[in-house]
């Protein structure tokens, strides 16, 4: 074989490779979405299958830490163990309408306005504080309970569970925010908890768990974020039910 021979060929295997490569991405952009199921009601309780995700993962890694309105992932606060279901009337979330909180119920972190043009930044709260001569065990104990708990992240179908969306795991008590979406749960009634690694990841596996939504967020305002990436086909399911369009929404694979 001439050299010339020899140099075709290897540009002959070079081209089928790149087909190849080329031909495979395609495949992988263009997979179905997940079967469709009908929203859940959208109550104060619900019952929502969670699965959990992590940034450490291969399909997570392109975007680091962050989530899909560019701010920081966070791991919720540890566990409660005594959740306890909390009538929506007692919760005072809602600004500038005040309402009485029940100080015998549960106790439950007050959640800020949240705003799609937030980023990760952190807010600073400033308290005041009275000077206490001499500190008691009990003192200690109550600074220690007033301590707000971690507000963990989520991914959710924006058009079921709204960017925003604040809600309680009744079994661990702990809190959560809905600040991302995926693939996967496009058309899903699943709720997937962000953890710090993937031991905890693993370890949470799929669960199906009662929670109750502390405040919803605003569904106009999720679809105007998703509106200009509607290049994909998950976000584009996710926009038609925004719009009401529920039938081509469960129709598009």
């Amino acid at each position: 074989m001439t050299y010339a021979e020899r140099r075709n060929l290897a540009l002959a295997v070079l081209a089928a490779f790149i087909v190849i490569v080329f031909l495979g991405a395609c495949g992988t952009t263009e997979h179905p979405l997940p079967p469709y199921e009908r929203p859940l009601a959208k109550t104060d309780f619900q019952n929502v299958r969670t699965t959990a995700y992590t940034h450490t993962e291969a399909d997570h890694r392109e975007y680091s830490n962050h989530n899909a309105l560019g701010g920081e992932l966070h791991a919720a606060g540890p566990p409660i163990h005594r959740a306890e279901a909390v009538a929506r009337a007692t919760l005072a979330y809602e600004v500038p309408r005040a309402i009485p909180v029940d100080e015998t119920s549960s106790y439950s972190s007050q959640l800020q306005p949240f705003s799609m043009e937030e980023t990760s930044g952190s807010r600073r709260i400033t308290r005041t504080t009275k000077r206490v001569t001499k500190t008691t065990r009990g003192a200690k104990r109550a600074v220690a309970a007033s301590r707000p708990p971690q507000i963990g992240s989520a991914a959710a179908d924006w058009s079921r569970w709204p960017a925003g969306t604040v809600f309680r795991l009744i079994s661990t008590g702990q809190n959560y925010r809905v600040e991302d979406y995926g693939w996967a749960l496009a058309g899903r009634n699943t709720i997937d908890l962000y953890m710090p690694n993937q031991r905890e990841m693993n370890s949470w596996g799929a669960r199906q768990e009662t929670i109750q939504v502390l405040q919803w967020g605003d569904p106009q305002e999720s679809l105007q974020f998703l509106s200009r990436h509607q290049d994909y086909k998950h976000i584009r399911r996710m926009v038609l039910e925004l719009e009401g369009r529920h039938k081509e929404a469960a129709a598009l694979r």
